[in-house]
C-alpha cells in the first residue's frame, strides 16, 4: 500500500474529527442560552434538547466524514497528500458550516416562537358610541 495514502487518511481523519468536535462543543456551549430562552427558563429541558442536537450533529458529520474518506485517485508524494487533503477538508468545513447554519436557523425559529407565545394577546379596539 502507498504510504502517502495512509498519511492522507490519517491526517484527514484527525483534522476532520477535531474540527467536528470543536464546532459541536462551540454549538453546545453557546446554543444553551438560546434554548433556555426558547423553553421559558426550563434549563433541564433546554440542556436535554441541546445534548440531543449535538448528538445528531456528531452522527451526521462523522457519518459524512467516514463516507468521504475514500481517495478518488492515486496519491503521490507530499504534494498529492496536501492537495487531496485540502480539497477534502474544504468540503468537510463547508458541510460543518451548513450544519452550523441549520442549527442557528432552528434555534432562531424556536426563539421567535417562544417570544410570540410569551407576548400578551392583542387587545380588541374599543368602539365608542357617540350619543
Amino acid at each position: 500500500m502507498n504510504h502517502a495514502i495512509i498519511i492522507h487518511y490519517t491526517l484527514y481523519l484527525a483534522l476532520a474529527l477535531c474540527m467536528t468536535f470543536w464546532v459541536a462543543r462551540t454549538l453546545h456551549k453557546n446554543g444553551r442560552v438560546f434554548l433556555v430562552e426558547c423553553f421559558h427558563g426550563d434549563t433541564h429541558l433546554a440542556d436535554s434538547v441541546n445534548h440531543l442536537l449535538v448528538v445528531g450533529f456528531y452522527l451526521v458529520n462523522i457519518g459524512f466524514i467516514c463516507l468521504f474518506l475514500r481517495a478518488a485517485g492515486e496519491v503521490d508524494g507530499a504534494r498529492g497528500v496536501f492537495e487531496m487533503l485540502s480539497g477534502k477538508m474544504g468540503v468537510v468545513m463547508l458541510v460543518l458550516g451548513a450544519m452550523h447554519f441549520m442549527n442557528l436557523l432552528l434555534l432562531a425559529r424556536m426563539r421567535r416562537r417562544a417570544r410570540l407565545a410569551a407576548m400578551p394577546p392583542p387587545v380588541p379596539p374599543v368602539l365608542r358610541v357617540s350619543a
